[in-house]
């Protein structure tokens, strides 16, 4: 059996610090095959380059694995600041240096753009997909001494169930993660149906919704709790309500259990009854991130939205009525955004009352994507442009100055009106200061009956 060196290369906390779960299944994975593990996180060392060099050549592995959360930070006023792959080649280099061991990569931003990305850092191997499976088979691989593909691929229709591992988490990392975020995250599903535009979920986890049995994540969430009291969790599944209702059952179970566990995901806008909604509140849901994604019926359509406005507006009511916090993330400047549908767009964010709106502008252009079809017939984008470092679609039909000076005009003193995405970070770092922990953005709601008091900038 291989010694192997797993190491999570993320270091932002826009807007909190989130737990590296990729590698903590892998790492559960890798466990059970027989291999001997040690995680390592760059973000929790305080991106300690020495530390990691020690603690590799300490470890002495056969391989090492990187993993790949995210190319950049998706906001488009960031530039070459918001870019995460050139310390990642420094980390790639450090790890052949340290250890002169294969140097595999894996994760989420990897698996959209697995050959550039691979070439770009100068590893060995790579990994697309579910890394349960295909990390133990390419060390397998490797032991036998084969000469894999540069990239495997996991194979199959995807992992289901049990199949998935659990998540092998490390007491420094969840010491670190709840103390700066207050939670730790959790899986229900992976899978995504919904055919969105600009979207790698599908890409990423593949169009079928591959559930996990509800107790399965009970137990999870109830050893989170007695290992590590974890109190607090969210769930990152592309989106939490699915139409077939697994997350109901996941609800139930919770109830169930006993445990008193708090708990936020994604949502889709979609139908949802004041039943359900209590079912949820009951089982721990203290707050709603919603995909609203676009703010009128015309640009929803125009990301192949499939809900209108109304739904989402139907949907915040029904959370306020509950006084369950709601945070919509809104793009500008998608397909078919013209100044007329900016203007009603940000009318229609005004009838959204007692919640966050998280408003951005522009949206990345990614491979696998029909957003990079529709840039390159609209000549947004020239065929031939390489889309490793970031580039943005905005709409042809918009002034993009007068569309942000229109939607600063229209957040201005709202608290809870949030653009652009930095003002967003620097709210909830003062927020952090003041001791704050956990999403943060759901403070700034009140239930209150009055509306929001707009305050002098």
């Amino acid at each position: 059996m291989s010694k192997v060196f797993l190491l999570a290369t993320n270091t932002t906390t826009d807007p909190y610090p989130v737990y590296p779960l990729g590698m903590a299944v892998v790492a559960r994975a890798l466990t059970d095959a027989g291999h001997e593990v040690r995680q390592f996180d760059f973000l929790v060392s305080g991106r300690d380059t020495a530390g990691l060099e020690s603690a590799i050549k300490r470890f002495a592995p056969d391989c090492v694995g990187l993993s790949l959360r995210n190319i950049d930070n998706v906001d488009s006023f960031s530039g070459e600041s918001g870019w995460y792959l050139t310390q990642a080649r420094e980390l790639t280099q450090l790890c052949r240096e340290a250890s002169g061991a294969p140097v595999i990569i894996g994760g989420p931003a990897f698996s959209i753009m697995p050959e550039e990305i691979l070439d770009y850092l100068g590893a060995d191997f790579g990994i697309v997909g579910e890394g349960e499976k295909a990390f133990p088979e390419l060390l397998a691989r490797l032991a036998r001494g084969e000469q894999p593909e540069r990239i495997t691929r996991s194979s199959g229709p995807g992992l289901t169930g049990r199949d998935m591992a659990q998540p092998l988490l490390v007491r420094e990392l969840v010491d670190f993660y709840v103390g700066g975020s207050g939670m730790v995250n959790l899986q229900t599903k992976r899978g995504c149906p919904f055919k969105c535009v600009y979207c790698t979920y599908p890409c990423i986890e593949g169009r079928v919704l591959r559930l996990r049995e509800p107790e399965a994540v009970v137990e999870d969430l109830a050893r989170m709790n007695a290992e590590f009291a974890i109190d607090h969790v969210f769930f990152t599944d592309s989106v939490f309500n699915d139409p077939g209702g697994h997350y109901l059952e996941v609800a139930e179970a919770l109830i169930k259990s006993g445990l008193n566990i708090k708990w936020s995901a994604f949502f889709k806008p979609m139908p949802i009854t004041a039943g359900e909604l209590a079912l949820l509140k009951r089982s721990g849901l203290y707050a709603v991130e919603l995909g609203t994604d676009a703010s009128c019926d015309a640009t929803l359509a125009g990301l192949d939205k499939s809900f209108s406005f109304a739904e989402a507006l139907a949907f915040n009511q029904a959370c306020v009525a509950q006084e369950i916090p709601v945070a919509h993330f809104v793009m500008f400047a998608g397909p078919g955004e013209t100044m007329d549908t900016v203007r009603e767009g940000l009318a229609n964010l005004e009838r959204l009352e007692q919640c966050v709106v998280f408003a951005f502008s522009g949206i990345r252009i990614l491979p696998g994507t029909r957003l990079l079809d529709i840039a390159r017939a609209q000549g947004v984008l020239a065929d031939d442009t390489p889309l490793l470092k970031p580039a943005y679609y905005f709409s042809p039909h918009v002034d993009v100055q007068a569309m942000h000076e229109a939607m600063l005009t229209s957040f201005a003193g709202r608290r809870e009106r949030i653009f652009p995405p930095s003002e967003g970070q620097a709210r909830m770092e003062v927020m952090q200061r003041f001791g704050y922990r956990g999403l943060m953005w759901d403070k700034l709601i009140s239930f209150r009956k009055d509306k929001p008091r707009r305050v002098k900038t």
